[in-house]
């Protein structure tokens, strides 16, 4: 007798149906083919105390199960429930039929309980698209899966409830999820505002810039300047996440195990900081089986690398091409998999090794020629690609005291969507382009056209700093942007000397 059901497989963020065929035949044995890893082998053990706990047993016959396609390696745990359905329907617990038009997930417990598995909203996603009509998941992963329409979610907690669903002593309607009223009940906004930063206005200033094209930002500065500070509130001042983007981010954030309990849809912009210990693999993503890593998590959102010189050089130079490409391609022997990577770099770093060159009130301690070194830690294509360098001053107790209650990050973020409204019309008619900071050369010589005087100005400065080719590039795309703050159709010369501005930390005028 043949019995097959249906499961899936994610590669990258999106999902592979995967058929699974169960034969039972004369004689004795037990034979699983189709590229299993090793967790699906162990299976076999979980669905045994699973089956026992709900008064049935393995087939006792030669059975052998096959997952296909063959040449696609399945992994993890989530096989363990249609696997469990198909060898009951071997014994003829229920009729093959009632198995027509279902897609199965889930990860048995000894007990027969049914535990969460991961990717389940591209599972679902991929179900939907290819003409399943209902999909069974655990009850922890329902929520998730029903933000998919025209697809029938039925949240399940045990075996024995599934049994029946399929032989019809159980009944339980489908999960539904009104997805618009999800994302305004799960939006609480962010704690973090700009209004507790006291002073710094000239850096304020340049990240609701950075916010306003999605341009890449280093801010270099002493210790208890207030780098972090300033990071953690850059979110807040960001565009509400479309719906698009949240579905979109919640798929990287599903496939990676990182939704947390009772989310079921990411609303709010990620803000990512990893430890300057973290390895090459876990932030581009990567490993024996392939999970994003920390720039694909920060997707639509924020990466912010603290410390940056302390970081691996070989880290650092790994975010070169997503940070251009806005994806990162992970390639192995048989496979590869490709994952977003369209964030905002916001990297904060001391100036020297003691922390206080340049600072207003404390003495440098470095070495002779110790600022450059420290600052060659960061190589200069990489440097290259970071829009803007702020240098941030301490703020005196005496400002502190007399500065008062600071802007809003809600009146920051009114410009900052005022801006980015002009950019989504100015490119509209360019997929996949939304922002300043994605404009190429050719976009460059259309949008952006600086008069004589901007033009001066800006060689000016190339000449002045030594500036690369993708530098001049960068400025021209700041500039447009903090036009656009303006809602000013054209460039003008404060717009191109306030980006050039942004510059002035380039390594030539630093430690030299």
């Amino acid at each position: 007798m043949l019995i097959k059901t249906y499961a899936s497989a994610v590669h990258g963020i999106t999902a592979i149906t995967i058929l699974i065929e169960v034969h039972r035949a004369e004689g004795i044995g037990y034979h699983l083919v189709g590229l299993p890893d090793s967790s699906i082998k162990e299976s076999q053990q979980r669905i045994i105390s699973a089956l026992e706990s709900i008064g049935a047993r393995w087939p006792g016959k030669r059975i052998v199960i096959n997952m296909a396609p063959a040449d696609i390696r399945k992994e993890g745990s989530a096989y363990d429930l249609p696997l469990a359905v198909a060898l009951l329907g071997v014994q003829e617990k229920f009729p093959p039929e009632a198995l027509e038009g279902f897609l199965i997930m889930g990860e048995l417990s000894l007990d027969g309980g049914l535990q969460p598995v991961r990717g389940i909203l591209p599972i679902a996603v991929q179900a939907r698209k290819e003409g399943f009509k209902s999909l069974i998941v655990p009850a922890a992963n329902a929520e998730e899966a029903a933000v998919v329409k025209g697809l029938k979610v039925y949240a399940m907690k045990h075996l024995r409830e599934v049994v029946g669903f399929f032989d019809g002593s159980y009944s339980v309607d489908p999960v539904e999820t009104d997805i618009q009223k999800l994302f305004r009940q799960q939006y609480k906004g962010y704690e973090a505002d700009f209004s507790d930063v006291r002073g710094q206005e000239y850096v304020k200033r340049a990240l609701e810039v950075a916010a306003a094209g999605s341009h890449n930002v280093l801010m270099i500065g002493p210790p208890g300047s207030g780098k972090t500070m300033l990071a953690q509130r850059l979110p807040s001042i960001l565009p509400p996440l479309t719906m698009e983007e949240a579905l979109e981010t919640t798929k990287i954030h599903s496939v990676a195990g990182k939704m947390g309990s009772g989310i079921s849809l990411i609303t709010l912009r990620p803000f990512r900081a990893p430890h300057h210990t973290i390895s090459d693999v876990a932030l581009v993503g990567g490993g024996s089986y392939p999970q994003p890593g920390e720039i694909s998590l920060a997707h639509n959102g924020v990466l912010f690398l603290d410390e940056l010189p302390e970081f691996k050089r070989t880290v650092l130079e790994v975010l070169r091409q997503p940070l251009e490409d806005r994806v990162i391609r992970i390639s192995r022997t048989r496979f590869s998999v490709e994952y977003p990577a369209g964030f905002m770099l916001v990297a904060a770093m001391n100036p020297c090794p003691c922390g206080y060159f340049n600072h207003p009130t404390k003495p440098c301690t470095c070495k002779t020629g110790a600022v450059q070194k420290y600052l060659s830690r960061i190589s200069g294509p990489l440097l290259d690609r970071i829009d803007l360098h702020i240098e941030v001053i301490p703020v005196s107790f005496e400002q502190m005291a007399h500065i008062p209650v600071a802007e809003s990050s809600n009146r920051v973020r009114e410009r900052v969507i005022r801006a980015r409204m002009i950019q989504e019309q100015r490119f509209k008619q360019l997929p996949g382009v939304f922002c300043n900071a994605q404009m190429t050369t050719r976009l460059l010589k259309k949008y952006v056209r600086l008069d004589d005087s901007c033009r001066h100005i800006l060689k000016q400065a190339m000449e002045r700093l030594g500036l690369t080719a993708r530098a001049y590039d960068r400025i021209l795309k700041v500039s447009r942007t903090i036009a656009d703050l303006d809602a000013s159709p054209e460039i003008r010369v404060s717009d191109v000397a306030e980006a050039v501005n942004y510059r002035s930390l380039d390594r030539e005028i630093w430690g030299g």
